[in-house]
């Protein structure tokens, strides 16, 4: 038992606080922290999946702090902002987004860009966090979820199947205790999803807020189990008693299974490149794990103890046949989540998700174990204290799997590695330059080693007037090594104090970056200034 206990820790400290975002960030227009001529009409935010805009925290703040954004609508992964003119156009806005991606996780973020010159950064005014009751509440409401299917799906399996002559009433109650926490899990999933997207406390929900989570797919699909669950309770008690007709059980395993897609579809399975394949396999693997897990809790609690030894004799057997199917099902669908979700081999210890699949494989391992241990006992001598302690062993350690796999669905898949390293950071340079001919303002983004790092600059009288040059050129050189500057041209574009142009940054360290501008046939000046290049990782 203490060796379980290190292992869940261990897996909950390898593993990273719960991202809450399953989507990243990849790219905006105009870009992050970009200089522009004018402000634009629309402003544009790609992500990596699908998302969908959470009303009211999706805005484009001017600098002067005015919202000038009308309603954002999303075309599969791209979120389009329509924008108005701003009162005073030149200086730094901010584009501040919270968005609900494909797997009904929130996603919230800032980024900036620059008309003119840059300014101050404005504050937007809506939050992007998580609040702390909400993070805690999501994960517990997915553990009492995943409890109560196990304690519908394996007590039901054995009153159906494999009940001996005994009394029922403790397993039926145990059923129904299955199908409480289900629909409060459930419910509670309903009422805490709007403030994943507002950032606000658990309490803090209006009645829109909920009207709008229940119209959303979202919101569509925990309704829709909520109904499957009222007609289960009214088509399952003649199961129960073990007087159900094949029409009757029928239904019920139509119903049970339409219950447990609800799940994928509300998770990390509908947001795969193959979501009828990641979807059938997750049903698989919620009916598989709830069918062993909760026999096995129905054996150590109302069977093993108090049953005639010659009726488990037949009993065990049939349900050792059982529980190696079902194990046999889980670790198929398992592995066939494990190759999506991971997406790489590498992904099993660079991610936190793949740590924390590792130390529930850990786990599973152990009660494998202990299950193969329970089988020899009953292959030799039937029930006994030795096949107790074991059983209870393997309860108490699928206890902590429902505990890690809650935690599991909530940090983002290691296929979504490679999203999250190209999401934009709004990692760029903006500065001003002097001389006495002009002044230059320009923006570098990214700057980072490589081919193609864009330069926008704009050209200002020393008064401040726009001024159209006759020539533009930049030039950079690596201080300290020798090497000679390297020459490229900026495109002048419109408006004509406006020019374009790409860079080259080919090895890490510190640049002189230098603007040479011939403002007429008779004038030209150079200014520089210097941009530290970080290594790439």
């Amino acid at each position: 038992m203490f060796l379980l206990l290190l292992l869940a820790l261990g897996g909950l400290l390898a593993a990273p606080e719960p991202a809450f975002a399953h989507a990243a960030t990849v790219g905006s227009s105009p870009a992050p922290g970009s200089v522009v001529g004018s402000s634009p009409t629309e402003v544009t935010v790609t992500f990596s999946e699908a998302v969908s805009p959470v009303s009211g925290h999706v805005q484009v703040v001017a600098p002067d702090g005015e919202r000038i954004s009308g309603l954002a609508t999303a075309r599969g992964a791209v979120l389009h902002i329509p924008v108005r003119s701003a009162k005073h156009p030149l200086g730094t806005y901010l584009i501040s987004y919270r968005v609900i991606s494909a797997d009904s996780h929130p996603i919230g973020g800032a980024i900036t860009f620059s008309v003119g010159a840059p300014s101050a950064r404005p504050e937007a005014a809506t939050s992007t966090g998580i609040h702390p009751s909400v993070r805690a509440a999501v994960p517990t409401l997915r553990t009492l979820g995943y409890a109560g299917l196990t304690l519908i799906v394996g007590p039901a399996m054995f009153l159906a199947f494999l009940w001996p002559r005994r009394s029922r009433t403790g397993a039926i109650r145990t059923v129904r205790l299955g199908f409480a926490l289900t629909a409060i899990a459930t419910l509670g999933s309903l009422g805490t999803q709007a403030q994943q997207g507002s950032g606000a406390a658990l309490w803090q929900v209006s009645a829109g807020e909920l009207a709008e989570v229940a119209g959303s797919r979202f919101g569509l699909t925990l309704l829709a189990r909520l109904a499957l669950l009222v007609a289960l309770v009214v088509a399952l008690p003649p199961v129960l008693r073990g007087t159900a007709t094949r029409p009757r059980a029928a239904l019920v395993l139509g119903l049970g299974l339409a219950g447990l897609a609800t799940w994928p579809l509300t998770g990390h399975a509908i947001a795969t490149p193959m979501p009828a394949v990641t979807v059938t396999v997750d049903v698989v693997h919620l009916a598989t794990m709830a069918l062993w897990l909760g026999g096995l809790l129905t054996l150590t609690v109302f069977l093993l103890r108090g049953t005639d030894r010659r009726v488990l004799g037949v009993l065990l057997p049939a349900w050792s046949r059982w529980a190696a199917l079902s194990v046999l099902w889980l670790v198929i669908a398992g592995t066939v989540q494990a190759v999506v979700q991971l997406g790489s081999v590498d992904a099993l210890l660079r991610t936190g998700y793949g740590r924390l699949l590792l130390v529930k494989l850990g786990v599973l391992a152990l009660v494998l174990a202990a299950a193969a241990v329970a089988r020899r006992f009953v292959q030799r001598s039937g029930a006994g204290s030795g096949l107790r302690r074991t059983v209870g062993v393997e309860v108490a350690a699928t206890a902590v799997i429902l505990a890690l796999s809650a935690v599991l669905v909530q940090v983002n898949p290691g296929r979504t590695a490679g999203a999250e390293a190209g999401a934009v950071t709004g990692v760029g340079v903006s500065q001003t330059l002097t001389s006495p001919l002009y002044t230059l303002q320009f923006n570098i983004y990214p700057v980072e080693q490589g081919e193609y790092n864009t330069v926008h600059a704009f050209l200002y009288t020393p008064e401040g007037k726009p001024l159209p040059p006759a020539e533009w050129q930049v030039s950079t050189q690596l201080m300290g090594q020798g090497l000679e500057a390297v020459k490229e041209p900026l495109l002048g574009l419109d408006p004509p104090h406006h020019a374009l142009g790409s860079i080259s940054f080919p090895l890490p360290g510190t640049y002189e970056i230098a603007f040479t501008i011939r403002v007429d046939d008779l004038n030209r000046a150079t200014v520089k200034t210097t941009v530290t290049v970080p290594a790439t990782s």
